[in-house]
């Protein structure tokens, strides 16, 4: 009976320090961070321009309140020169909105999408509904324009 009382008083002494051991180690280690929260495209108030190849573009934000406004000019080589204003929202690293311009003198609006990537815009093509003004569908865009705009000071 001694034996038994013993060995059963034994082995709960064993299971504690046990229990005591995982505690201690549990709490040791330092704490891993479940998800790791994805950074917001970085997109600012002020300049993005492309210049190269006889091509110059230029998108200056504005305003950045819910909406996103600004001018956006195109000087595309061996093109008419257009120069207007954007008005668009940023969803999901998209900048998609509308390019109101004047162009041979007459006003004209049409769809404009950026992709906000590593502090560039680049601009987004697809196909276009029948007015050939908006895209048909914005989700399937491509963004692999050849020109993309960076961050640059505002010329006066």
């Amino acid at each position: 009976m001694k034996k038994l009382l013993f060995t059963c008083l034994a082995l709960s002494v064993l299971a504690s320090c046990k229990t005591k051991e995982k505690q201690e180690e549990n709490e040791t280690q330092p704490e891993v961070p479940m998800a790791v929260e994805e950074k917001a495209p970085a997109l600012a108030l002020g300049c993005y321009t492309y210049d190269g190849n006889g091509n110059h573009i230029v998108l200056e934000i504005t305003e950045m309140n819910g909406t996103v406004l600004g001018n956006l000019d195109y000087a595309l080589k061996e093109k008419d020169a257009n120069k207007g204003t954007f008005s668009g929202v940023l969803k999901d690293s998209v900048l998609l909105g509308s390019y109101t311009f004047m162009s041979e003198g007459t006003e004209s609006t049409r769809e404009v999408a950026f992709l906000v990537k590593e502090g560039q815009l680049i601009e987004g093509f697809g196909a276009l509904d029948e007015t050939g003004t908006a895209f048909q569908n914005p989700v399937s865009l491509s963004f692999s324009s050849s020109m993309p705009l960076s961050k640059t000071d505002c010329e006066p």
